[in-house]
């Protein structure tokens, strides 16, 4: 009898049985689940997935629960995808440095919204260690390359340690962290070629409408900024702050370069390339030892805790901005870099930040993407660099600590407190244990009233092109023509189909911005050239077969003169 079971998967039909197995069953197994094809998307577990877009959360703007198995299988696998090499921010550039608090937010004593103690004095200092990366691109890439800068502030308080792991760039692609691995997978190279593909990564984009903000940043000379000091940060998430009654206010982080704002055209970022590929960490290294040191005003953007059904946007989607004549930028502190690292692998490599890294009077909104990489970036520091990442001295808090986890690989010391019984490594004991810290003030303690269900938050649709619309007519013609030249060296890698969906996205936004795009990508594919927007090798164009065909090479400034 013919052995079906270790056929090559898509040489067996998918006969929908649902029945009970047998065998031993091997990775290209072809039995398929009642309502299942061939191609049927299912966990590792071969469960077959019927929503892959959204986690399942209380009522569709959050929060987010723990029984998500599809969710933790999927963000846990993609946690663990290199060795030893952060899977994404693995370019980055560190320095030590002091933030210092105004203890004022809007005029107000800050102590009226937040009891963080690290706010509430006028000149309290606080240390801290900030991280700049590149995202998709690996350890050694060029810092020229087009991609979002990581901004990650770790901040040693007097409550310990508080992560604000964020970006140079306010928005995301995505709201929803199930889809974080899928977006990054068609970032990263093509798993076949190893080569990045603009064929692929707007395929993923063109199907995720809600991209099409951040593409617009992205493709603008905001996706090459100039070096790290002249970059801003942003939390890109919600937040939230909490007083001492309890009480929560919805809150944006921002850092804002006191040196100015400088970003690259790509012609501009090639001439550099062409010399130098390190030059954002020289620029920032060399500042530093000669004393011009960086320097950041720490803001914020606050509104009342809830839905805000007013706004036309869901201020818990990090593809949205909130609009600073409604929310505007409030300082609360400012930022100096002025210490350089003594070793860049012990500081720069092994610091590990984490978003649920969070001191009292810091609390999670119900941000979905927020509360998946709450378990993401944990999860990544304790596979990368191991169980007791903490006991380095880059991540220990520079206060004390009193733990009851004990072992693990690369134990330095054991967290015991000053005359604790060793034997008792439990809580709660009465043979002089550890015990509880007594409260700072009331728990904040947010109501839900909503089932548990799978779905996008009810504000999307036309709302997700209306602030990637004003952000193309925010651009100065400069912006506007580096964008549509970067677009088009992507997308001249993808089908004709995906062409036309992106060019139908960005018309929704502004109908000037979708027809230069298209006007742009019907001359490219007149005269195609190699594609300089390094998201792909070459420049190829669409054959009338609808297969891709290399086209011949012709340098960006001629393809710009030619679309003049």
């Amino acid at each position: 009898m013919e052995d079906k079971e270790n056929q090559p998967h898509n040489s067996q039909p998918g006969n929908g049985t649902g029945t009970a197995v047998t065998g031993a069953g091997t990775a290209h197994d072809g039995r398929t689940a009642a309502g299942e094809q061939a191609q049927t998307l299912t966990t590792r577990q071969g469960h077959p997935v019927t929503d892959n877009q959204n986690s399942r959360t209380v009522g569709n703007r959050g929060p987010v629960t723990l029984e998500n198995y599809q969710l933790l299988e999927k963000i846990s696998h993609f946690d663990r995808e290199r060795i030893p090499e952060r899977v994404v921010h693995a370019r980055g550039a560190g320095a030590h440095g002091v933030f210092t608090a105004y203890g004022t937010v809007g005029g107000e004593s800050i102590e009226k919204y937040t009891r963080a103690k690290l706010f509430n004095t006028k000149g309290k200092e606080t240390p801290v260690f900030v991280r700049f990366s590149s995202v998709i691109h690996g350890g050694h890439s060029p810092e020229t390359l087009r991609d979002p800068r990581g901004f990650a502030v770790k901040f040693y308080t007097e409550d310990g340690n508080w992560d604000l792991v964020g970006n140079n760039l306010k928005v995301f692609f995505i709201r929803d962290a199930l889809k974080f691995p899928d977006m990054v997978h068609s970032l990263k190279p093509d798993p076949v070629t190893n080569r990045q593909d603009g064929g692929r990564i707007f395929d993923f984009m063109s199907n995720t409408p809600e991209s099409v903000h951040m593409l617009t940043f992205l493709f603008s000379p905001w996706g090459i900024p100039a070096n790290y000091r002249q970059m801003e940060g942003s939390g890109v998430n919600t937040y939230k702050w909490v007083n001492k009654e309890g009480e929560a206010q919805l809150i944006k982080y921002h850092w804002v370069p006191k040196q100015g704002v400088k970003n690259l055209t790509q012609p501009e970022a090639d001439a550099i390339q062409a010399t130098n590929f390190n030059h954002a960490t020289q620029d920032l290294y060399d500042a530093i030892e000669a004393g011009n040191f960086p320097e950041w005003e720490f803001q914020v953007q606050m509104m009342p805790d809830g839905e805000h059904p007013e706004l036309d946007f869901d201020p818990l989607d990090d593809t949205k901005i909130w609009p600073e004549d409604q929310f505007p930028m409030l300082p609360v502190g400012k930022m100096v870099l002025n210490r350089n690292p003594e070793n860049y692998f012990a500081e720069v490599e092994q610091v590990a930040f984490g978003t649920g890294v969070l001191v009292d009077g810091l609390d999670f909104s119900d941000d979905k993407m927020l509360q998946g990489r709450t378990f993401s970036y944990s999860d990544t520091q304790r596979y990368r660099v191991g169980t007791n990442y903490l006991q380095l001295p880059i991540n220990a808090p520079k206060k004390h600590v009193a733990t009851n986890q004990r072992d693990g690989q690369m134990t330095f010391h054991v967290d015991t407190a000053p005359n604790q019984n060793p034997h008792v490594n439990y809580e709660p004991s009465s043979l002089n244990g550890l015990t509880e810290s007594s409260k700072a003030g009331k728990d904040h303690e947010p109501m839900y009233n909503a089932p548990l269900i799978r779905q996008k938050i009810s504000r999307h649709g036309e709302v997700d092109f209306a602030q990637a619309g004003a952000r193309w007519r925010k651009h100065d013609e400069r912006e506007k023509t580096d964008l549509i030249n970067n677009l088009t060296d992507a997308l001249s890698a993808a089908t004709t189909e995906i062409q036309n969906r992106m060019v139908e996205l960005f018309t929704k936004c502004d109908s000037d911005y979708g027809q230069r795009l298209r006007q742009s990508l019907d001359k490219a594919a007149k005269n195609p050239s190699p594609a300089t927007s390094r998201y792909m090798g070459r420049r190829v164009t669409n054959g009338q077969n609808g297969q891709a065909t290399t086209g011949a090479a012709v340098s960006q400034p001629e393809m710009a003169s030619q679309e003049k």
